[in-house]
């Protein structure tokens, strides 16, 4: 039985998840505007498959953020002097979120456009 390492994996990747929300004002961001999509989702009663579709890219942000703190993280300690490759790690690693922002938002368009029309 693995219930202890999994245990700790666990308490690990929450601690990780609270970091993110406690440091990252983006993060925070992104997390109460998925609790007002799910809010808006629930209150139109909305189908099965714009739930899905909502989850599958509210988790594309978070993993998108997760891994931008994560590189920035390792290039302030890999590099904490000024260094022209750290900045440009960095600023990958926002463009990869701004990406997955735009997609997600006209994927969200389409998906929840429909209902928002219908509720507004």
């Amino acid at each position: 039985m693995k219930y202890p390492s999994t245990i700790k994996s666990i308490k690990a990747a929450i601690r990780g998840i609270s970091f993110t929300f406690t440091h990252e004002k983006n993060f925070r961001i992104e997390v109460m505007s998925a609790l007002l999509v799910l809010i808006f989702l629930f209150i139109t009663e909305a189908e099965v498959w714009r739930w899905l579709v909502s989850m599958m890219m509210i988790v594309i942000i978070m993993i998108a953020e997760f891994a931008n703190t994560a590189l920035e993280r390792i290039v302030d300690i890999l590099k904490p002097q000024k260094h022209p490759y750290a900045k440009v790690v960095k600023d990958i690693a926002a463009g990869m979120v701004l990406i997955a922002v735009i997609g997600v938002g006209m994927s969200g368009v389409i998906v929840l456009g429909p209902l928002m029309y219908r509720f507004f």
